[in-house]
């Protein structure tokens, strides 16, 4: 991976989270802050919980909501070395933080054991809202999260994000087999990066993936364990701004409004907008702003103004008609 500057080619230096002397807490807090580097342009999500404390004085890293009303389990670890040492699997402890998130049965419950302490703990974030109560604030924000996404059922289904540097295959054999049998779990590598004095940060999904098999850890005739490979396979994703833009459903220089709002930005040749106090960033960084949500389904809620559609329905009828 290299970055231009100054026309001179500057490499990317890889490292790891203990060479930088940072903690799964720190981990976590990048999470919180940035939870769409987990979710995406397709996905609506405000984070509603930290270290939340179930029955048995277990803790959950972080606990959201998501567009169809499911809270999300997202469990954290620093590497390899960190879930190997863990005297239970990693995957079966995020299983039972999510078997305690499914005796939250109604938003009033979430919000007062699991938002309003996340508010209180991170009130200085809730801008405009200071004169409010912890528990005000997070009904606030619960109902509006609720009522834009139309969400109708709550907590119907609980979804687990496991998060690492390296996974070990014991753990993604699991995942694997989890998700084949319809639980919804996920794996995502996060990696950092040094580039002068900044840190980067590489978040990549590796599970979920097409065919399951490809990471089943297997038990050989010697009882060894080994990892199967299976055929390369890819999945056609939905296409992003850039294609939008390459086959003209939106232009450089179209109004584009955030739903519901009369928040408008000024849609660029890069596919980043320009807002109207001229700041210069990506759509779903000025819904993020807008809406106050961790992270916003970027096409869903984002307005074509000369034609009254979101780009979600203009990105639909194209593919309709033409792919």
């Amino acid at each position: 991976m290299y970055f231009l500057d100054h026309n001179q080619p500057s490499k990317l230096e890889e490292t790891t989270f203990s060479e930088l002397g940072m903690r799964e807490s720190d981990i976590e807090e990048i999470l919180r802050t940035n939870i769409d580097m987990l979710c995406g342009d397709e996905e609506s999500m405000i984070i509603v919980g930290q270290q939340v404390k179930n029955e048995m004085n277990g803790r959950s890293d972080l606990t959201a909501i998501d567009n169809n009303g499911d809270l999300v389990l997202i469990e954290i670890k620093r590497d390899k070395k960190d879930i190997e040492n863990r005297k239970e699997a990693f995957e079966f402890q995020a299983i039972r933080y999510a078997a305690s998130c499914a005796t939250i049965k109604s938003t009033d419950m979430l919000i007062q054991n699991v938002f309003a302490p996340y508010v209180e703990k991170h009130k200085k974030e809730f801008i405009g809202y200071l004169e409010l109560t912890s528990a005000e604030i997070a009904q606030r924000q619960l109902s509006d999260f609720v009522e834009k996404n139309d969400i109708t059922t709550f907590n119907k289904h609980q979804r687990i994000i496991l998060v690492a540097s390296e996974f070990d295959e014991q753990t993604l054999s699991a995942v694997a087999w989890l998700n084949s049998n319809n639980v919804d779990i996920s794996c995502y590598q996060i990696l950092p990066h040094k580039f002068k004095d900044n840190i980067l940060i590489d978040m990549k999904k590796i599970l979920p993936v097409v065919e399951y098999e490809d990471f089943y850890v297997n038990v050989s005739k010697t009882g060894n364990l080994t990892k199967e490979r299976g055929k390369d396979i890819t999945r056609r994703s939905l296409p992003k701004i850039d294609a939008l833009l390459e086959w003209e459903i939106v232009n450089p220089g179209d109004v584009l409004v955030a739903k519901g709002t009369t928040e408008e930005a000024i849609l660029q040749k890069n596919g980043q907008v320009k807002t109207t106090d001229g700041s210069l960033m990506s759509i779903q960084q000025w819904l993020k702003a807008v809406f106050g949500w961790s992270s916003v389904q970027t096409y869903a809620f984002c307005v074509d103004q000369k034609t009254g559609k979101t780009l979600m329905s203009l990105r639909e009828e194209y593919m309709q008609n033409n792919l």
